[in-house]
C-alpha cells in the first residue's frame, strides 16, 4: 500500500524556559538555564537541591479550578501545552471529522505527586482508609490522554505510552504511524511530566542519577564536560498535531515540517546503563534513516539524549561517529537537556519541538554550560557549545532513551 505523508501542524510548550513555543525557543537560542532551588517541596535535607522547574504555572489560570483539583500537575500541564498545540493548528475547527482525529500522550512517570499524597495522608491517618476519589483517575498516566480527547471531542485513537525518558518519542513515532496508514487524519500527541516531588528527587538521588551540584544550579546540567555529574531533573509538557499531509493542505494548514521516519529498539543489556559501545543508540538511527529512506548526509542537526552522565554521553558519541562516518563531523549536535533539564517521559516531545523549530528556522540551540573538554570525545564533533549556529537544516533527529534500554529516534525535515 502507499504511505501517505504525515506533516507537523501545531506546536504547544510548557517548559522550565519558557511557558509558550515563542518563548521556549527564545530561551534554548539564548542559552538560558531553567535551573533553580526546588521550591515545589521542602528538599533542604535532600542531596540535591534544585531542579528545573515551570516558572509562574498556576493550572487556575488556564483551567476551570474544580476541573484543575481534579488532575494530578502532569496532567494540567498536559492539558495546556496540548491546548497550545490544537490552537496553532485549528484543530477545533468543527468541520473536521473527530472520529478521524486521535490523541497519543505520553509519561514515564504520571501523577507521582498524587501517589504520594495518598499515600502519606493514609500512613499518618491512624491507618483510616480516606482516600480522594481522584486518586486513581489522578494518578494514571494514561489519563492525560483521556481528558484531552473529552476536552475537545476526540473519538479517534487515543491511549498513552510509556518508556520512560523515551515515552513522548514513541508517542510521536506511533502517531506518524496510525497517520500514514490511513487510521486517522491527525493525532494530537507528546508528553507531559511532573516528577519533581520528594519521591522522584530521593529515588533519582539514591540511584546517584542526578547532579549534586548545588552551590551552581544553573550551570550543573552540562552535557559533554568532563566535569558532567549527572542530569538535572525537569518537568513540563510539550505537543504536537500531527496531520496527513493531504488533509492539511486541503484546509490550509501551517505546515512547520514533515515527519520523515522513525526507530525503536532496545539495548537488551542493564535496566539503567546504556550498552557501552551504543549498540542500541547505533541500532536506532540506522532504523529510523531507513525508515525515512535518506542517506545519513542529509542529516544537518542531532538533538541528542545527551543528559549530562558519565556513561550516557559517551555512548551516544560513539553511536553517532559509528552510524555517520565523516559526516559525523559536519553535524551540528546539541543537549538541549543542557538548559531544559530532564523531562523525563516529556523530554522527546520537547526535543522534537526544538528539531522543528531548528528546521523552520534555521538555527541550532546550543549545549550550555561547556567548561572543559573531556577527551573521550572526538574533538572533531561539534556539539554546539555555548553559543547557537545559524545554518539551513534540511532535516533532524532526534535520540531518546529510557530505562530498561528503550531507544526511540524521530527524524523531521523541511517540506518539499
Amino acid at each position: 500500500m502507499s504511505l501517505k505523508r504525515v506533516v507537523v501542524t501545531g506546536l504547544g510548550a510548557l517548559t522550565p524556559i519558557g511557558n509558550t513555543v515563542t518563548d521556549f525557543w527564545n530561551g534554548l537560542m539564548a542559552g538560558q538555564s531553567g535551573a533553580a532551588p526546588i521550591t515545589l517541596f521542602d528538599a533542604s535535607n535532600f542531596r540535591t537541591r534544585f531542579a528545573c522547574e515551570v516558572k509562574g504555572f498556576s493550572a487556575q489560570d488556564y483551567l476551570d479550578r474544580k476541573e484543575a483539583r481534579k488532575l494530578d500537575r502532569f496532567a494540567q500541564m498536559a492539558l495546556v501545552a496540548s491546548d497550545q498545540a490544537i490552537a496553532d493548528a485549528n484543530l477545533d475547527d468543527e468541520s473536521l471529522n473527530k472520529d478521524r482525529i486521535g490523541v497519543i500522550w505520553a509519561s514515564g512517570i504520571g501523577g507521582i505527586a498524587t501517589f504520594e499524597d495518598e499515600v502519606s495522608n493514609f500512613a499518618t491517618g491512624n491507618g483510616v482508609p480516606r482516600f480522594n476519589p481522584f486518586f486513581i483517575p489522578k494518578m494514571i498516566l494514561d489519563i492525560a490522554a483521556g481528558h484531552i480527547s473529552i476536552r475537545h471531542g476526540y473519538r479517534g485513537i487515543n491511549y498513552a505510552t510509556v518508556s520512560a525518558c523515551a515515552s513522548s518519542t514513541h508517542a510521536l513515532i506511533d502517531a506518524f504511524n496510525y497517520i500514514r496508514l490511513g487510521k486517522a487524519d491527525a493525532i494530537v500527541c507528546g508528553g507531559a511530566e511532573a516528577a519533581i516531588t520528594s519521591g522522584g528527587v530521593g529515588g533519582f538521588n539514591a540511584m546517584k542519577a542526578l547532579s549534586e551540584r548545588n552551590d551552581s544550579p544553573e550551570t550543573a546540567s552540562r552535557p559533554f564536560d568532563k566535569d558532567r555529574d549527572g542530569f538535572v531533573l525537569g518537568e513540563g509538557a510539550c505537543g504536537l498535531v500531527l496531520e496527513e499531509y493531504e488533509h492539511a493542505k486541503k484546509r490550509g494548514a501551517t505546515i512547520y515540517a514533515e515527519v520523515a521516519g522513525g526507530g525503536m529498539t532496545a539495548d537488551a543489556h542493564h535496566i539503567t546503563a546504556p550498552h557501552p559501545d551504543g549498540l542500541g543508540a547505533m541500532n536506532v538511527m540506522r532504523l529510523a534513516l531507513e525508515d525515512a529512506a535518506m542517506n545519513a548526509e542529509e542529516v544537518k542537526y542531532i538533538n541528542v539524549h545527551g543528559t549530562s552522565t558519565p556513561l550516557g554521553d559517551l555512548a551516544e558519541a560513539k553511536a553517532i561517529e559509528a552510524v555517520f562516518g565523516d559526516h559525523a563531523y559536519d553535524l551540528n549536535i546539541s543537549s538541549t537537556k543542557s538548559m531544559t533539564g530532564h523531562l523525563l517521559g516529556a523530554a522527546g516531545a520537547a526535543e522534537a519541538v526544538a528539531c522543528i523549530l531548528s528546521v523552520h528556522n534555521s538555527a541550532v540551540p546550543p549545549t550550555i554550560n561547556h567548561f572543559t573538554d573531556d577527551e573521550s570525545f572526538n574533538p572533531k564533533l561539534n556539539f554546539t557549545f555555548n553559543t547557537p549556529q545559524e545554518r539551513e537544516v534540511k532535516a533532524a533527529l532526534s535520540n531518546t532513551f529510557g530505562f530498561g534500554g528503550h531507544n526511540a529516534s524521530i527524524i523531521v525535515k523541511k517540506l518539499q
